[in-house]
């Protein structure tokens, strides 16, 4: 793997997640599947490898909306644009949140499957 570099530079500190920022973010079904995603995966995840029925530009979209609220950190390593949540710094932020939306989000995909 090459070496991880951080050329993107427009995440917010963790000072400046907003609740609003955050819950904006998280009003979209794709978002919301995408952070359900990265939490079920336990690791950094690439852009690509996400299980999103979107078109590349829109997925863009929202990876930049999640990126902005705080939601998740994006990285490069190598030529590969990873993603991670940021955990620790919205349960800073705001306790039991993420892992609630987590949760809520399980159990909405799971409802889709079983409706499909």
């Amino acid at each position: 793997m090459g070496a991880v570099t951080d050329r993107i530079n427009d995440h917010p500190a963790a000072e400046d997640i907003t609740l609003q920022g955050v819950l904006d973010a998280l009003t979209d079904p794709v978002r919301r599947s995408i952070v359900r995603q990265l939490a079920d995966s336990g690791e950094d995840m690439a852009c690509g490898t996400f299980d999103i029925n979107v078109t590349r530009s829109t997925s863009t979209h929202h990876f930049k909306v999640l990126r902005q609220a705080g939601i998740i950190r994006q990285h490069y390593r190598g030529t590969v644009k990873l993603n991670e949540l940021r955990r620790a710094d919205l349960e800073r932020a705001f306790p039991g949140l993420l892992d609630t939306i987590i949760e809520s989000a399980r159990r909405e995909a799971s409802r889709q499957r079983t409706s499909a």
